[in-house]
């Protein structure tokens, strides 16, 4: 077979980069090193493309003590290559090959042939998978010959191998050499133009596409980090550019040294983008960082412990009467701010505690027991008791708000005002309780959120998800006339329009047909924590992401924050979009590659530990990972995101005490549910 030359001459022809000092290859020596990729067991896979113009001298490779060493050699002209589940998928000329990379006796399969595209292939190039379904793209960089202009074209192919044409210069017009190719989210896809030096992203559902950056010539690999960082390798120029955020524009992170930075890939410890330089035969690590926009990411000297380790929960026990595991589920940890310095905390199944402020305390005091009407199961944990604010005025009225799931209501959430008990002022009367809230016609069980909090205007700001299941199935998140996937802000001191609270008139959506006046902000999905600063009166919340990234937001009177349309800095779904003016991005994402259930924190600002001071603690509940990181306001960008050892417990909640010591919450069977922070 006579392979194509579109590439290769345009290859042969680029002047080498002058050299720059460079980390140290992690290995040396291949024969024109094209991609590279991490497959099963955090083993890395390479494809070497051999000399040029000879058929089956073409291989992938897997690294091995930082060597090469021959996985599956006989292919013709391996570039592209991905990992999926078990299989590596690699782009070899005309045809997508596949490979069993678990086998004892790896051997490349045909998953679509060349008579298996609608127009046969010239020169397939890169390949990228949607981690969802496992549908591969693949680019075909086409001819450039001048007797065969033929254009190139990026093929859509289904985990079965039934191929078809998303984009080609039809669709897009100026299209040249379409080369390196990564999913944006589960709905779109970028795309990088060899000869243009044009980034693209490219809707999947119908081929529209729009322009993101440019001034790439020579553009090749294409690749995300864990928080969301774009990184572009140049193999005519042999530069490495980084894009910080969606509309930013590129930043050269490599300008020399390189002499052809091919398709790339990120390690798997996520810190370092590897690069592959086909004409010096390497594969090199840089660090995943893009100058100017430095994040420290240096571990934090501190640990985690148990906080007040002998503290008994009055009326609680670790097992049911029918002899079942009754976790403690402490959901809400919080003050007074009335110069006692005692600490509530309430538990998802419906009972308020309070104690003294005391390492060395044994006991809590019931403040509130309303288990009698709270719902709650393991198998629906988003539901139960699930907010909880004490009034700014609580020294003089004893008055608590709860967020809770009625057991009478399936299809409610409320919230609720309780006042002290006449007989026993040291208690919260259960028949006291007053409905300010109502979320009815809940769709399902989860999304929730629950989160209720008074700002520092003395208002209560209440958060909901967006209603629960998959996708927002009734858009939600973007409807200003229901309460799911929204913050409210209102007035509990007062009441007005036939309503047990009143509306602040400063609330953006006053006086805007079809909107909910009470409304503060929306576009969320499953918001799980949010708070106020208390220096500076910011509202920070965290909301849990569906298919592949997490999000921190900073919540702006009337802001719009994406979902459903974006899911963190990336479109999302059908009608998932890039960045616009009416959505306010995260200021920080994470990846599922990291953790897959952000649990919000708060700003530190307590006396303590000082090294902490104006950094926001997070979590995810699933990795048991703790974060604690820092925003610069002026430069509108996070500046470190330490991490903070692990303390191998999903962690549900956090909360501070009246200084501004901070906890976090965790399910204890044992009923150790709270822990600190110390040096």
């Amino acid at each position: 077979m006579k392979r194509s030359c579109s590439l290769v001459m345009l290859l042969l022809l680029a002047a080498p980069a002058s050299a720059k000092e460079l980390p140290k290859p992690l290995v040396s020596g291949m024969l024109n090193p094209e991609s590279v990729c991490v497959g099963p067991g955090g083993r890395l896979f390479v494809t070497v493309i051999g000399e040029f113009g000879k058929d089956g001298d073409g291989s992938v490779v897997v690294i091995e003590n930082g060597k090469a060493v021959p996985f599956v050699t006989g292919l013709d002209d391996p570039k592209g290559i991905v990992a999926y589940e078990k299989f590596l998928y690699v782009a070899d000329v005309n045809k997508v090959i596949r490979i069993d990379a678990t086998a004892k006796d790896p051997k490349a399969e045909i998953l679509a042939p060349p008579n298996a595209f609608p127009v046969p292939p010239l020169f397939l190039n890169d390949i990228a998978v949607d981690p969802e379904s496992g549908a591969l793209f693949v680019s075909d960089s086409g001819n450039r010959d001048k007797d065969n202009p033929a254009q190139g074209a990026v093929y859509r192919i289904t985990p079965k191998g039934l191929v078809s044409t998303l984009i080609d210069d039809k669709k897009l017009p100026g299209l040249k050499i379409p080369n390196g190719v990564q999913m944006d989210g589960a709905s779109h896809l970028l795309l990088a133009d060899f000869g243009a030096g044009i980034l693209y992203r490219v809707k999947l559902a119908d081929s529209s596409y729009e322009k993101l950056a440019e001034g790439m010539l020579g553009a090749d690999g294409v690749t995300f980090d864990q928080f969301g960082r774009l990184y572009i390798s140049s193999w005519l120029t042999g530069k490495v550019y980084g894009i910080n955020r969606p509309g930013d524009k590129p930043v050269e992170i490599v300008s020399e040294g390189f002499k052809s930075a091919a398709d790339t890939c990120l390690d798997p410890t996520g810190k370092f983008i590897l690069v592959p330089d086909m004409k010096a035969g390497t594969l090199t690590a840089i660090p995943a960082k893009i100058p100017g926009f430095d994040v420290d990411d240096s571990p934090l000297a501190l640990k985690t412990e148990v906080a007040f380790p002998d503290l008994k929960w009055t009326g609680w026990s670790a097992e049911t009467t029918a002899g079942k595991v009754n976790a403690l589920r402490p959901i809400v940890l919080t003050h007074a701010n009335d110069g006692s310095n005692r600490i509530f905390v309430a538990t998802q199944h419906g009972v308020v505690h309070t104690f003294a402020n005391n390492q060395k305390a044994t006991e809590t005091k019931i403040l509130l027991d309303i288990q009698d009407r709270v719902q709650y199961d393991d198998k629906t944990n988003e539901e139960g008791l699930l907010g909880m604010a004490l009034h700014p005025d609580y020294k003089k009225n004893g008055e608590v708000f709860i967020f809770y799931t009625p057991k009478k209501e399936k299809t409610a959430n409320v919230v609720a005002r309780f006042r002290p008990s006449k007989d026993d002022p040291s208690k919260l009367d259960p028949a006291s309780e007053e409905v300010l809230v109502k979320y009815t016609k809940r769709p399902f069980w989860n999304h929730d959120g629950g989160t209720i909090c008074f700002g520092p205007d003395g208002f209560l700001y209440i958060v909901h998800g967006d209603g629960g299941s998959g996708n927002d199935p009734f858009d939600n998140g973007q409807q200003l006339s229901n309460f799911f996937g929204k913050i409210l802000r209102i007035d509990v001191n007062a009441k007005s329009d036939g309503k047990p609270y009143a509306v602040p008139k400063d609330n953006p959506f006053v006086g805007t047909k079809d909107a909910l006046p009470e409304i503060w902000a929306y576009g969320l999905r499953n918001p799980w924590r949010m708070s106020f600063d208390r220096k500076g009166g910011q509202l920070w919340l965290a909301d849990v992401g569906q298919n592949l990234y997490e999000e921190i937001n900073l919540i702006e009177k009337g802001g719009n924050y994406g979902w459903n349309r974006r899911e963190g800095l990336h479109p999302f779904g059908a009608k998932g979009t890039g960045p616009k003016k009416e959505f306010i991005d995260p200021i920080w994402e994470y990846s599922h590659d990291v953790g897959k259930s952000i649990t919000g924190g708060t700003v530190y600002r307590g006396k303590a530990l000082p090294e902490l001071d104006g950094h926001y603690v997070y979590a995810d509940y699933v990795t048991s990972k703790i974060w604690a990181l820092k925003y610069d306001d002026k430069a509108k960008r996070v500046t470190a995101n330490h991490p903070i050892p692990d303390p191998a417990k999903p962690v549900i909640s956090f909360g501070e005490d009246e200084q501004g010591e901070l906890y976090f919450l965790v399910v204890a069977p044992n009923g150790k549910g709270i822990y600190r922070f110390v040096k």
